[in-house]
């Protein structure tokens, strides 16, 4: 306060004078006490409206005020300084009243920029919520979802604040417009889902009958495959009422059922079929892989044989296990043959049957050849040297591979 009363001064009239960087001003008169008395009391006001500006200030700082408020409060009293009746230091508090409004119009500037993304934003969310209205009551056939979903729309749209009315009145009658499109477009399908519901039912009233006929077939493969795009046909068809769907499906299904209870017993017994030949083969089997091969490979060829023949007498396994036994089996019959053409390889050029059979045509040709120098006939010579020179590298080749 005693600061403040520097800046002031009262004349000997009583006049009170306030000193500011222009020069002193009249701010007021003083009649009733001493000049010290005077300047207090101006300067009473002058923390006044200090005081207010404080205030002014700390709310800005902590958000609680409306910037653009601050603003105007800050320009009133920025403006009323010049005519003041106060003592103070007017300059210093004009200063920072400048510097606050600064500060001020940067917060309103923000503060109006948030407000404005606040309602473009508004907007954005009712547009979108009045593009998905419109959509769903285009598109959607999920009746009872969509219904749902225009009704979340609407609770929605009432939580959502800031756009202008104009534009907050064209977005409703859009979406009201496409609530009540979806409205009656569920209706009209509604009301000739009872038309569809019977065709249905013509429709699987006769893949009923036609499955009734196919029941009793034997013709497993192609009635299975029969029955099974009628079941194809049947999920494709739309759905008759509740009642009707439920007697036609008992219908259907026990046609099918009948079918191919029938084909499962005929199958069964036909693996039991399979499994008794599967148990022959193995039998079999265990016999030709018992063979003593190398002890008498002739009478074990001749064994193989008669198993051969007794394997394709016992008939058709369960295909999973035919290849294994047709490979255990092969394995038997090239250990045979093995052995066999080891043994023939073994023999002695004299006492080889083949070589001595090679030896013999050889002869044959020479007497052949003999016979048409005889008869001076050239090309019946000519014809017996290239078929000796044949037959003598035939034998040269066999000899060699004997040994």
């Amino acid at each position: 306060m005693s600061d403040w009363t520097a800046f002031g001064r009262v004349d000997a009239d009583g006049t009170v004078y306030v000193k500011t960087a222009e020069g002193e001003r009249v701010v007021g008169s003083w009649q009733a006490g001493a000049p010290e008395e005077g300047l207090a009391h101006f300067a009473r006001r002058f923390a006044d409206l200090v005081t207010e500006v404080d205030l002014t200030e700390a709310r800005l700082n902590s958000g609680a005020a409306d910037a653009g408020g601050s603003l105007t409060t800050i320009r009133r009293i920025r403006a009323s300084l010049p005519e003041a009746h106060v003592v103070g230091d007017i300059d210093a508090l004009a200063a920072r009243l400048d510097k606050l409004a600064e500060v001020a119009e940067a917060k309103a500037g923000e503060a109006k920029a948030a407000r404005d993304a606040a309602r473009g934003e508004a907007l954005a969310r009712k547009t979108a919520l009045v593009e998905e209205a419109e959509k769903l009551a285009a598109e959607s056939t999920g009746w009872k979802t969509a219904g749902d979903r225009l009704k979340e729309i609407l609770d929605e749209w009432k939580t959502i604040r800031g756009v202008d009315k104009k534009t907050d009145g064209e977005l409703w009658k859009r979406f009201a417009a496409a609530r009540d499109g979806f409205t009656r477009r569920r209706g009209a399908h509604f009301a000739s889902l009872d038309q569809q519901r019977k065709q249905a039912q013509t429709v699987k009233e006769e893949l009923v009958a036609e499955a009734e006929k196919l029941k009793d077939s034997t013709d497993w493969a192609v009635t299975a495959n029969q029955l099974k795009d009628l079941m194809t046909q049947w999920k494709a068809a739309p759905r008759a009422s509740k009642e009707a769907e439920q007697k036609l499906w008992e219908r259907f299904r026990a046609a099918q059922d009948e079918f191919f209870t029938r084909r499962s017993e005929v199958f069964s017994a036909r693996d039991n079929e399979q499994r008794a030949n599967l148990e022959r083969k193995q039998a079999l089997l265990a016999e030709a892989e018992a063979l003593d091969v190398d002890a008498d490979p002739k009478g074990a060829q001749a064994k193989l044989r008669e198993i051969q023949a007794q394997w394709h007498e016992a008939g058709r396994v369960p295909r999973e296990a035919a290849a294994g036994l047709e490979r255990r089996l092969r394995a038997v019959d090239d250990k045979v043959r093995e052995v066999m053409d080891s043994a023939w390889r073994r023999t002695t050029k004299e006492d080889n049957p083949l070589l001595a059979q090679m030896r013999a045509q050889v002869a044959e040709a020479e007497e052949r050849l003999s016979r048409a120098q005889t008869a001076g006939d050239a090309r019946r010579i000519k014809e017996a040297e290239q078929a000796l020179a044949s037959k003598r590298q035939f034998l040269q080749l066999a000899e060699q591979a004997a040994g």
